[in-house]
């Protein structure tokens, strides 16, 4: 449960709201400080509905942090749950600002789909990124002239204008890279996706070039799951798994599809790919060989 400071201190949600920036995350958050009160109480979704004159589906949204937060409805629920003491009240309530404060990828409304929107917020509070790419180079490890020549694969109606919004974007999610405290992302490629010429081969030679920089960095490690590995456990496809600092936040799955998006975080599901994503490491080519394997390549095309 949020404890409350002494004025002008912070509490760990906001304080990983202001370093991480994810609104998204303190919405998760706040909603499961609601849930938590809820049922310690014993009361249902269709009860703590009523009470704020709402649906029992609304509750649920709330409690997931998939919909905004009204600081009436927060405190009426906070009532009804029995929550009086006006420092717990106050803690919980300053959290219903900062989870709706809109993230910067707001400002890419126009080309960024709803079942996306979430999947960023949460990248940006994650503090490992573990993924597996089959197809393409990952996003967040995507040079400019790569990310245009995978955009306009997905859109090739699209207009100048349109695709070079959705190639800014992509590399404005790169800058959690840059800041002081990154997450530590662990990408393991299939070689297919490194030896794909998307954008001819001054692109593609670039690209590599580029993965062989951003493995000099502590917080980014790659690996190349080779041909010669034959069939291996992640043959369902590509997948994400994004861990968090605060503790109370479940780690997620995260599984793209062409029009929409599956986030998984039941424990189950979480185990399952957990240990998928153990098996392709230990059949992909190891980290120490990793430049080797991308030079060759390079020297390829």
């Amino acid at each position: 449960m949020i404890t409350a400071r002494a004025e002008g201190d912070e509490t760990p949600l906001t304080m990983m709201a202001r370093e991480r920036g994810s609104s998204t995350v303190l919405r998760i958050l706040l909603g499961s400080q609601l849930r938590r009160l809820r049922e310690g109480r014993n009361i249902t979704l269709e009860s703590a509905g009523h009470s704020i004159r709402a649906s029992h589906s609304k509750i649920s949204r709330m409690e997931l942090g998939r919909v905004s937060f009204r600081t009436r409805d927060v405190a009426d629920l906070l009532t009804f749950y029995g929550v009086t003491e006006e420092s717990e009240r106050e803690a919980l309530l300053s959290l219903v600002t900062q989870a709706n404060r809109p993230g910067w990828w707001h400002n890419y409304d126009d080309v960024l789909p709803n079942w996306f929107e979430a999947y960023v917020g949460l990248e940006e509070a994650a503090t490992r990124i573990r993924c597996y790419e089959v197809q393409f180079i990952p996003g967040l490890l995507q040079t400019e002239g790569y990310a245009r020549a995978v955009v306009m694969l997905g859109h090739p109606e699209g207009t100048e204008e349109e695709i070079q919004r959705r190639v800014d974007l992509r590399m404005a999610r790169q800058r959690l890279l840059e800041r002081n405290s990154p997450p530590h992302l662990w990408a393991v490629i299939d070689e297919a996706a490194l030896r794909r010429p998307l954008g001819g081969p001054d692109v593609m030679r670039g690209q590599i070039k580029h993965l062989i920089e951003a493995i000099s960095s502590p917080t980014v490690t790659v690996q190349v799951m080779p041909f010669s590995a034959g069939g291996h456990a992640a043959a369902g496809g590509p997948f994400s798994i994004l861990r968090f600092a605060e503790r109370d936040l479940p780690d997620v799955v995260y599984l793209e599809q062409l029009t929409s998006a599956i986030y998984l975080d039941k424990r189950e599901d979480l185990d399952r790919y957990q240990a998928v994503m153990e098996r392709l490491c230990l059949d992909a080519v190891p980290v120490s060989e990793t430049k080797k394997t991308l030079q060759g390549i390079l020297d390829d095309i």
